[in-house]
């Protein structure tokens, strides 16, 4: 019988990759410094020799997008990184000892876990305040705790299998079994929620940004870019409509993998 191919993971896999290649270009190439003005290209169209036109102080673009892009996937990285290296350590342990230490941790992370992300988020930007580094490290504490959630259950239901059991008879210490034995297991489901937290990571940089809190001028930001933009909504559309375009793509891509990867645990 022939297997049925997974769309969705197929798709995501394609549009991702399409989307970071754009964003490895901006690291290392933009047509224009993306923070040059030029006067007499304010709010121009499309041209060849501006490929998406020009923002209101006369900036490419184009330039602008592959460099927010890139800020966005690097707010991102660094967020699910904190979140998903806390949120196992901390699901790891919680689900493999319990007790005490599982009351106490679950406890502070349901409380956490009540609030949404981006709210949570928001709060610790202001106390830190604005900057790339400080949104990061608050996203990446906001992330924390539904890494740990994911995680303390895949070792609850994990811990009492044969494996484990014939690792602890094979004198294997608790650590070892918890991160040698027990952690590779959990790989798919923790994959699928990194894709997912990359997701709701660009969305919440970008929704950071367009309110004024999340990454700072003069480093280009797609959310900034549409917070900008939605004064010239009809006089220059293009100004508003590609970094929303690469917006969209970027956060559909890591969508689509994450559905596509919870779907290939089902197969």
């Amino acid at each position: 019988m022939k297997k049925k191919m997974n769309k969705n993971l197929t798709v995501g896999l394609w549009l991702t990759g399409i989307m970071l290649t754009l964003i490895l270009v901006g690291f290392f190439w933009t047509p224009y410094n993306p923070e040059t003005m030029d006067n007499a290209a304010k709010l121009s169209g499309v041209s060849f020799s501006h490929l998406m036109g020009c923002d209101n102080f006369g900036r490419d673009i184009f330039s602008r997008v592959l460099k927010g892009g890139g800020t966005t996937f690097c707010v991102a990285l660094g967020t699910v990184a904190i979140g998903t290296v806390f949120g196992v350590i901390i699901g790891a342990f919680t689900g493999y000892f319990g007790g005490i230490l599982d009351e106490v941790l679950m406890r502070i992370n349901d409380v956490l876990f009540a609030f949404p992300s981006i709210l949570l988020a928001l709060v610790f930007v202001t106390l830190l305040g604005g900057g790339t580094w400080n949104v990061i490290i608050a996203l990446g504490i906001a992330f924390i705790p539904s890494f740990a959630r994911i995680v303390r259950g895949e070792f609850i239901r994990c811990k009492n299998m044969d494996y484990v059991r014939s690792a602890k008879l094979a004198g294997a210490g608790n650590l070892r079994i918890m991160f040698v034995h027990i952690l590779p297991n959990t790989v798919p489901v923790l994959l699928s929620a990194i894709m997912i937290g990359f997701n709701n990571a660009v969305l919440a940089e970008a929704g950071m940004s367009y309110l004024g809190i999340g990454v700072q001028p003069p480093q280009s930001s797609l959310g900034r870019m549409l917070s900008e933009a939605q004064t010239y909504l009809f006089s220059a559309p293009g100004f508003a409509l590609f970094p929303g375009i690469f917006l969209i793509m970027l956060v559909l891509g890591f969508s689509l993998l994450g559905e596509g990867l919870k779907d290939r645990e089902k197969e």
